[in-house]
C-alpha cells in the first residue's frame, strides 16, 4: 500500500513543482512541496513498518511499536516545518504587487488531476489501514485526505486567478500552508501523548473494566491504568478477591481476567495484580512482621511452643494478622480447650493478631 502511495506521490510532486513553475502559480508549487514531504513521510512509513514489527527482545521486552509513535512523531513535525516555511513565503509574497500574477491555464489542469488522484489514494489507503488497525498507517491515510482538501484549495486559487483575482492563487498557498501545518500538530500532539503514557479515553478505560468485573472470581477492579503502545494498549489492574482462597487460585483467577482482556481488546499485554481488600481504602499492612516473627510473638505470648500441628495459615487484612493454626491429630481435646482460652485473653490488646483460629482433624 505504501509503495502505491510513493509512485502516486512522486508522480504527482514532479507534475506540481514543474508546472506550478512554468505556470507561475505559488499554490501549486507549495502543493507540491506538500507533495515531497508526502513522499518523505512515505519512506518514514516504510521504515517503521520494517522495523516496528520486530518481535520483542532482551532490550525491548515490550517490543517496537513505539517505533511507529515515533514515526508519527516525525512525520508531524514535517508537516509543521514545511507548513511554516511555505506560510512565510506566500505571506511575503502578498505584500509585493509584483508577485501578483495570472498564472497558466495548464496549472488548472495539473490541480484538478492531483485532486482526484489524493483523493482516491486516501480511500484506498483508509480502507487498508482499517482492515490492519494500524494507527500509524490510518494517520497517513488522513494525511492524504488533507492533501486533497488542499489541492482543492488550489483548484480554487487558481480558478480565481484566472477569472482576474491575482491575489487568490497566493492566497490559496497560504491556506495550504495553514493546512499543513494544521495535520502537522494534530499528529505531533497525538504521538506525544502516547510518549508520554497518556490513558486510554474514557469508554475504551470502561469497557476494559466491565472485561474485568466479568471474570468469575473477581468482586472488584481499582488501580486500573492504561497506556498505548504503538496501535494497541498496555493495561495494569488490581482486582479484588476473596481473601482466604489459595494463592494458587488467585493466580488462576488473574490469569483468567489477563486472558479475557487480551482476547476482547486490542491489547499488547496485560499485568493482574491480585488483592485480598482494597487497598486503595483499607489499612496498610506493611508494618505488620514476618510469618516467622508473628509465630514467635505468638509463642513467646503463650509462654510455650505451639503444639504439634500441620502448618499455620496467616491473612494479612485490614492492618492486622489473622492465623489459622491447623492442629495434628495427636493433640489432646484438653491441650485444645486450653489454648484457646489463653488465645481468647492474649488477643484483647494485642498489637499484631485480630484472630486466631484452631482447627484439627480428628484420626477416625
Amino acid at each position: 500500500m505504501t509503495w502505491i502511495s510513493v509512485a502516486v506521490n512522486v508522480v504527482l510532486t514532479v507534475l506540481q513543482i514543474v508546472i506550478g513553475l512554468f505556470g507561475k502559480s505559488q499554490a501549486l508549487v507549495a502543493d507540491g512541496l506538500h507533495s515531497l514531504s508526502d513522499l518523505l513521510c512515505d519512506f518514514l512509513v516504510l521504515f517503521a513498518n520494517r522495523h516496528g514489527a520486530r518481535d520483542a527482545d532482551e532490550e525491548h521486552p515490550y517490543g517496537h511499536a513505539r517505533i511507529e509513535t515515533a514515526t508519527t512523531l516525525a512525520l508531524g513535525l514535517i508537516l509543521l516545518g514545511v507548513g511554516g516555511a511555505l506560510f512565510w513565503g506566500a505571506a511575503m509574497r502578498l505584500q509585493d504587487p509584483a508577485a501578483l500574477q495570472k498564472v497558466h491555464v495548464a496549472t488548472l489542469w495539473i490541480a484538478i488531476l492531483t485532486l482526484a488522484g489524493k483523493e482516491a489514494l486516501f480511500r484506498y489507503m483508509l480502507h487498508v489501514a482499517r482492515k490492519l488497525r494500524s494507527q500509524m498507517l490510518e494517520a497517513n491515510a488522513w494525511h492524504a485526505r488533507s492533501d486533497a482538501a488542499s489541492s482543492l484549495v488550489v483548484v480554487a486559487g487558481i480558478g480565481g486567478n484566472l477569472l482576474g483575482f491575482t491575489s487568490m492563487d497566493i492566497l490559496a498557498a497560504v491556506l495550504v500552508a495553514v493546512m499543513i501545518m494544521r495535520m502537522g500538530w494534530k499528529q505531533a500532539s497525538q504521538a506525544i501523548s502516547e510518549l508520554i503514557d497518556t490513558s486510554l479515553d474514557k469508554s475504551e478505560v470502561a469497557a476494559i473494566r466491565a472485561t474485568l468485573l466479568a471474570t468469575s472470581g473477581v468482586h472488584g477492579v481499582h488501580e486500573l491504568r492504561t497506556r498505548r503502545m504503538g496501535d494497541r494498549a498496555l493495561v495494569d489492574a488490581h482486582v479484588l478477591v476473596n481473601p482466604r482462597i489459595s494463592v494458587s487460585e488467585g493466580h488462576y483467577i488473574a490469569e483468567s481476567a489477563r486472558a479475557r482482556v487480551l482476547k476482547q481488546h486490542h491489547a499488547l499485554d496485560v499485568m493482574v495484580h491480585i488483592d485480598p481488600e482494597d487497598d486503595s481504602s483499607a489499612k496498610l499492612n506493611q508494618h505488620l512482621p514476618s510469618r516467622e516473627t508473628l509465630i514467635a510473638h505468638l509463642e513467646q505470648l503463650l509462654g510455650q511452643a505451639l503444639p504439634r500441628h500441620e502448618k499455620v495459615v496467616l491473612h494479612y487484612l485490614d492492618g492486622k494478622a489473622e492465623a489459622e493454626i491447623f492442629l495434628a491429630s495427636e493433640v489432646s481435646r484438653e491441650q485444645v480447650a486450653a489454648l484457646k482460652a489463653a488465645i481468647a485473653d492474649l488477643l484483647q490488646d494485642d498489637p499484631f493478631f485480630a484472630a486466631i483460629h484452631l482447627h484439627q482433624r480428628h484420626a477416625p
